[in-house]
């Protein structure tokens, strides 16, 4: 008997979000894993990332905690997913940015004191009304 998974995603979702996570590289998550080692059962792991995204049962795995530098003196900390997390965000990234990037305001991007350095005449109440 087949059944259908319960979200709508397509195999070519997750693949086009491997090869954006691909290619901006990064390092090995918690699990140590690099993206050459993924690479190695590639289908394998697409699979799996795509059979647990559309099925429901994706649950993302603890984040590996590395301490970098400030400008300003001391460290700050930095979460660092797993290959398989950060192609699972990828595949939620592109699905929602078409649909919600459009109800931003084109300066929404934009810190307040950056607004402000732009736009001296700019008030507290004129930036609240956008």
């Amino acid at each position: 008997m087949s059944q259908s998974k319960p979200f709508a995603l397509s195999r070519q979702a997750v693949w086009c979000a491997y090869k954006k996570v691909k290619a901006n590289k990064g390092s090995a998550g918690i699990d140590g894993q690099s993206i050459e080692e993924f690479d190695k059962n590639l289908l394998g792991n697409l699979y799996k990332i795509w059979n647990r995204m559309a099925s429901g049962s994706y649950m993302p795995p603890v984040v590996r905690r590395v301490e970098i530098p400030k400008a300003t003196g001391g460290t700050r900390p930095l979460g660092i997913p797993t290959v398989s997390d950060r192609i699972a965000q990828m595949v939620v990234k592109n699905m929602l940015e078409p649909i919600l990037e459009p109800l931003f305001h084109d300066d929404s991007w934009l810190p307040p004191t950056q607004i402000c350095a732009r736009c001296p005449e700019a008030s507290p109440a004129t930036m609240l009304a956008h």
